[in-house]
Parts: structure tokens; sequence; C-alpha cells
């Protein structure tokens, strides 16, 4: 039996002959059913075309994705949408998964001394966003960047103007997705690591004309534990919950990303690690999916090796996770990166599947 249901997983080989892993726990309906009506999905993979990644978001029972819609580590745009697009909308609509994020290039920094990365950062967001409408997206998600030594001051000063640019060049359009900042963990300059960070961004953003209610915040937990914030303690989250509504207001949440750590809290490092196998731990990671105040955000993983089939074993995680089933550990074989490098373990309980995939 499969960790979800009935029907064992079946498994998928690569052109090494190799396992991917689970390409399902059951019926898709029943395992969106699972997560009692939360938008909670993926990291969706392109690389293999749109119709296949909506055929994989809908086999593996996601009712949420997020996806690149262009190269991440690229400057240059799409300036046409993909053929497909069309196609893709529909399968997931037809599925009932209906948020979607598009995730901005990892190149982007508002806050960069040098003005020709500024600019290309600004047209960058500025052609994500129109992007965004071609894929239905509610949401661009955006790293806010780093002041690259200039100070936090003056980063955040440079980051509120960059955002009253990108949204005054696409002022009036129609369908356009919210602009949506990440925190940071708060390594190498990274700004909006606090609250107070991020509502000093959002206060410079409305002082530079900004509409405020064009911007959002995405809470990706991994960060908010690596800068120090307790996300393992059930009473530390409400209260970390309710400090961002009173400073925020509730409006400005807008995303989440799922992401337990293998860092240690306060370590001001970003790194992300299966569900529960962390150092957030089960506990934690169960109060923030079954939280009331949550139930309406959408929510997107980006753990480990997903296009290894480890989306569908993450997305399991957090279906037992709300059911209030314990986790137990994951095997080896999750622990090793695509480079073939292994990674230590935590002892933290988590998952397990019957027939695990292989590393």
């Amino acid at each position: 039996m499969s960790a979800a249901g009935a029907t064992p997983p079946k498994k998928a080989k690569t052109k090494t002959g190799a396992r991917r892993g689970p390409e399902y726990f059951g019926d898709p309906a029943e395992l969106r059913a699972a997560f009692g009506g939360r938008p909670i999905g993926p990291h969706l993979q392109l690389g293999g075309g749109l119709l296949k990644a909506a055929d994989r978001a809908v086999l593996i029972g996601a009712s949420a994705v997020q996806v690149f819609a262009d190269n991440p580590t690229a400057w240059r745009r799409k300036q046409v949408p993909p053929a497909q697009i069309g196609a893709f909308r529909q399968r997931l609509a037809e599925a009932g998964i209906g948020s979607l994020a598009v995730h901005a290039s990892y190149l982007v920094n508002l806050a960069s001394p040098n003005p020709e990365f500024r600019e290309r950062s600004i047209e960058t967001l500025v052609a994500e966003l129109r992007m965004g409408v071609a894929y239905g997206a509610h949401a661009v998600n955006m790293h806010i960047g780093s002041h690259v030594g200039q100070g936090v001051e003056r980063g955040t000063d440079m980051v509120g103007l960059g955002i009253a640019r990108v949204l005054a060049d696409v002022r009036g359009e129609a369908d356009l997705p919210m602009l949506v900042m990440e925190n940071a963990a708060g390594s190498g300059g990274g700004l909006g690591s606090s609250i107070a960070e991020i509502l000093a961004i959002v206060e410079a953003a409305v002082r530079h004309g900004a509409d405020a209610s064009r911007v959002g915040i995405c809470l990706d937990t991994a960060h908010l534990w690596g800068f120090g914030y307790d996300l393992a303690e059930p009473d530390a989250i409400d209260a970390f919950l309710a400090e961002f509504d009173a400073e925020l207001g509730p409006q400005m949440l807008r995303m989440i990303h799922l992401n337990d750590s293998r860092a240690e809290r306060g370590s001001k490092q970003d790194r992300h690690e299966h569900i529960g196998s962390g150092t957030i731990g089960e506990r934690g990671l169960r109060h923030l999916v079954t939280h009331p105040r949550l139930a309406l955000v959408p929510t997107y993983l980006e753990t480990p090796a997903m296009e290894a089939g480890y989306d569908a074993v993450n997305l399991d995680r957090v279906r037992r996770l709300i059911r209030g089933e314990s986790l137990d550990v994951l095997p080896a074989g999750a622990f090793t990166t695509r480079s073939g490098r292994p990674r230590k373990p935590t002892s933290v309980p988590a998952s397990t599947l019957a027939d695990p995939p292989s590393g």
C-alpha cells in the first residue's frame, strides 16, 4: 500500500534506468480533496513542456502550482506566450488547480548600485508581470535583493523606487498579477528579512508613488527560520502571524513558500529541506498547514529533488500533516543532491513510503 491510499506508486525510468519515484498515490481528485480546500502545490518543472507539466500537477494531486515563465538565470525574457499556454491553463482549470504563481528571474535586484543592472531588473519584472497575464497568474514573486554594501536604508529606498517604477510601467494594463516580495534569510546584505524591514520597503514604494494594493508579500518558511523566527513552536507561529497582520495588514500576505530547513535557526542560511525532515520539523509545519489564518493563502513547495519524484512525496507529507498522521524518516536517497553528493539527513521524523524512490 502507498502512503496515501490503496494504489502502489508506479515507477518511471530515466534514460539511465534509474527510478524517478512514485508517479501517483491514488486518485488525483481525492489527493486534492485531502488538502481541505487549501491551495497547495509544488514549484512545477516546465522543462518537458507545458502539457506534460500540467499532467504532472494533476497526477500528484496539486491544488496550486508555481512556475518559472522563462529561464530564471537569464535576463532575456519571452515576449510571446508559449503556443500551448491555452491548453496548459485549461488542463489546470479542469482539475481544479486555480492558483498559479510565476517566480521571477533570480537575477533581479532593484537595490543594485549598478545602474544598468537595476534597469534590467525593472525591465525583467515588467516582462514577468505581462507574461503572468498569459499564465493567469495571481502573483509574480520576486526576491527583494541585496543592498550590496550600500546599507539597509539606501537599499530599502532603492527597492521602493524600483517597485514604483515597475508598477508605473504597467499601470492600466488588464488582469495583471500582484507583485509579491519574498522575505530573505538575512545573509549577504539581503533586504526584507524581518517584518520591520519588509514594512519599510512597502512604505518606500508607496512614498515613491506605488499603489500599495498592487504589492504583496510571500513568506518563505526556510528563510524565516534562517533569519531567526521560531516556526517550530505553535505559540511562536501564532505570535509571528499576529505581528505580521498588525504591522503590515492581513491583505499583504499573498503567498507562502512551504519548506523545511537544514540550517540552524538564526544562522542566516537559506537551506531548503524535505517537509518534516529538517530543523523546523513536523510540529511547526503541521501547525502552519492547518492554521485557520493561512487556509486561503496559496502555498508552494520548493523542496529538494522535485524533478526526481519528490514533488509527489512532499505533497503527500503535507497531506499526512493535515490528517494528523505521524511522519517517519525518509530514506537515505532523499538526501542526495542532484550532483550526487550526499547530504546528511537530520533526525527529525518525516514521512516515508512503502516503496520510496531511490536517490
